[in-house]
């Protein structure tokens, strides 16, 4: 029986994963070895029951009691905090979801590569901020990382067959978030509430809103770089209003191969479920008649700055990717508790970049995790005087 562990299973990801593991047999196909969760303690009890999973971890340590009353008398381990969950990633698993969001889902992929099995790589902060490091871990144990965002899937699955060399570019499609079709004098009163609805995906907050900014995008433009290897100025974005073409990869004999399906997270996540094999997944099939026409424009750098400093990241290499990811998971909080507007998210992040890049030697190669951790730190300590300066203007 093949065993799989699902780190941040009760967020968008992690309830797809579930939903297909539940429609393949739930726990008479697998032997669930660990579920994560952040605060949703109901959610994650019902998952671990349904999944007769051996453990459960809720981050956060002081809804520990909640989990132990929820699983009492079920065999499921409950723990909390962030030494569980890193106890957990050292349960051996032959397939892992990576699905916790942000740098805090560094430590347990890295750590559930150790085991030598799969690493169903959603947590696209890991590639940004780690991306030589993990994957370097990943060849030392015999790991397999699949990617699960739905461009790099779409990528991953284009490539099946092809030469690596013989690929001239990789260009992976934004929708435009919820403020595509606004004035650009705007997104400064843009609030939380208009940002966290997306047009076409179904996702979690803060995903939502980074697609809106278009950091989303311009972490994955860095993840794919990581991931396949090419050459920043070889990575292209397009706005996709239709969200229908997730990938296009343009090879040297002029020909283009294309992903194309609904918007669902759960085809490339049962794509990495059930990798090398395709099985029947519960998601729409396209209609090309009915979708009637499929638009493409390059981004507007003007409303997207993200992707400009996604793109100077690449240049800078090194430890940049660390910082920039701390510093926009600090904007980003800022922005939704109110503190920042829409637009200065950038800003931040901007300045972050330019003050560390002054002070330290962001363009050096980390070493290890701990130099990436330590930027991390030190990127967030500087977004947070930064905002806290900008408060008081």
């Amino acid at each position: 029986m093949r065993s799989v562990s699902v780190f941040g299973a009760t967020g968008s990801i992690g309830e797809s994963t579930f939903d297909l593991l539940m429609r393949q047999g739930g726990p008479d196909t697998y032997r669930t070895v660990a579920l994560t969760g952040g605060r949703n303690v109901a959610r994650l009890a019902e998952q671990a029951k349904a999944l007769r999973a051996e453990v459960a971890v809720v981050a956060d340590d002081r809804l520990l009691p909640d989990l132990r009353a929820a699983l009492a008398g079920t065999g499921v381990v409950a723990a909390a905090g962030q030494n569980a969950l890193l106890e957990a990633a050292d349960r051996p698993a032959d397939w892992t979801m990576s699905g916790i969001v942000g740098a805090a889902g560094l430590g347990p992929g890295f750590r559930a590569l150790s085991h030598g099995g799969t690493l169903a790589l959603a947590n696209k902060e890991s590639l940004v901020t780690a991306g030589p490091l993990l994957m370097a871990e990943a060849r030392r144990h015999g790991a397999r990382v699949l990617p699960v965002d739905s461009e790099h899937s779409a990528v991953f699955q284009a490539l099946v067959g092809e030469d690596m060399a013989a690929v001239e570019t990789i260009t992976i499609t934004a929708s435009g978030g919820a403020f595509r079709d606004w004035p650009l004098d705007r997104l400064a009163q843009a609030t939380v509430a208009e940002a966290s609805t997306h047009p076409n995906w179904d996702m979690g907050q803060r995903i939502t809103i980074d697609s809106a900014s278009m950091f989303n995008k311009a972490l994955e433009v860095i993840e794919t770089h990581e991931f396949f290897g090419i050459a920043p100025d070889r990575i292209e974005v397009l706005v996709h209003p239709e969200s229908l073409v997730h990938a296009v990869v343009g090879f040297r004999d002029g020909g283009m191969i294309g992903h194309l399906g609904a918007p669902d997270m759960r085809h490339a996540i049962g794509y990495a479920l059930n990798w090398p094999e395709r099985k029947t997944l519960p998601v729409a099939r396209l209609d090309l008649a009915a979708a009637g026409r499929l638009t493409f424009s390059a981004p507007d750098p003007v409303r997207y700055p993200a992707l400009r400093l996604a793109r100077e990241v690449m240049a800078a290499g090194g430890l940049c990717g660390a910082a920039f990811n701390a510093a926009k998971e600090c904007a980003l909080d800022a922005f939704i508790d109110g503190r920042i507007g829409f637009t200065a998210m950038a800003g931040v992040v901007e300045e972050v970049l330019s003050r560390l890049s002054a002070a330290s030697a962001l363009g050096k190669a980390a070493a290890n995790l701990d130099m990436v951790l330590e930027t991390d730190r030190d990127a967030r300590r500087v977004a947070g005087e930064i905002i806290d300066a900008t408060q008081g203007n």
